[in-house]
């Protein structure tokens, strides 16, 4: 090849080619990825509906046999609120008993 314009010529074509199929290539994988995203989010979407209706479900069936899920939850609020009135005052009494003996100690 000692006609440099044969070899520019030479060498832009296979500039052209790899360039090509570089881009083939992103494009593919690009394509792929965008597939598995839009598969994956209609997995996710289904899966939501199948829970939500889960759910519809047992609260409807729980509605009809007169038990309501807010009166558990009312009952467990009331137990844990009760809780923490006892622990408060485990604390208050453990203050009370740590300054006497902070004064105790002076």
């Amino acid at each position: 090849m000692s006609n440099p314009l044969v070899q520019a010529f030479f060498v832009g074509r296979a500039v052209a080619e790899v360039i090509n199929e570089r881009v083939e290539v992103a494009l593919t994988d690009a394509l792929s990825e965008l597939g598995k995203f839009d598969a994956e989010a209609k997995e996710q979407l289904r899966q939501f509906t199948e829970e939500v209706m889960a759910r519809a479900n047992r609260a409807a069936e729980s509605s009809a046999t007169g038990k309501t899920t807010n009166s558990s939850s009312s009952a467990d609020s009331l137990d844990l609120q009760a809780e923490i009135d006892e622990l408060r005052a485990e604390i208050a009494l453990l203050r009370s008993e740590l300054q006497k003996h902070r004064h105790a100690a002076k």
